[in-house]
């Protein structure tokens, strides 16, 4: 029997952390696919598709890892930026199998189907393909792909179930009762 003030349960962290990872692989490699042999940039990379004034479709082959970060070219460097992917995504495997909170669960979810998806870009292509460029005002951001933003998402999880777990833990020492 269960008690009325007893807290509902959302869902299971690891259930919703696969599925996340889930939906994340198959959005990116989905909208991959699309772009490249729907679109056509694996038969012509400088294809440029404005979408809005701010945002347009373009075709950068990424050899780095996220963001274009820590830029790696080579089969070695490739190599070793797969080999650290797959490293990082046993680590948070294994804490989503221990995560106690859904928002936990979500965000190492989203980063683990990030990675896989680049990882598999990785290995089919010796690099990363990144599409969606945002710009403004003569100013440009980074050229990215759904499975960098799940990651970037995914870590921004983390950092508020960082700070919602601090604020559940509540006080880290006793109240002074000595004048009671």
């Amino acid at each position: 029997m269960t008690s009325a003030t007893a807290k509902p349960k959302v869902c299971n962290p690891l259930t919703l952390g696969i599925a996340a990872a889930i939906g994340a692989l198959a959005a990116d490699q989905g909208s991959k696919l699309a772009l490249l042999y729907g679109f056509g940039f694996a038969a012509n990379p400088e294809t440029r598709v404005p979408v809005t004034a701010f945002f347009d479709l373009v075709m950068v082959w990424n050899h780095g890892i996220s963001y274009g970060l820590f830029q790696a070219d080579g089969w070695m460097g490739t190599l070793a930026l797969t080999v650290f992917s797959l490293a990082a995504m046993a680590a948070l495997g294994w804490w989503l199998l221990r995560a106690e909170r859904a928002i936990l669960g979500l965000g190492l979810g989203l980063i683990i189907g990030g990675a896989i998806g680049n990882v598999i870009d990785r290995v089919r292509y010796g690099a990363v393909a990144d599409f969606f460029y945002f710009h403004a005002l003569g100013r440009g951001w980074y050229v990215f792909n759904i499975a960098d933003a799940a990651i970037t998402i995914g870590v921004l999880a983390l950092l508020a179930d960082a700070f919602s777990a601090s604020d559940e833990a509540g006080p880290t020492r006793e109240p002074d009762n000595r004048n009671e």
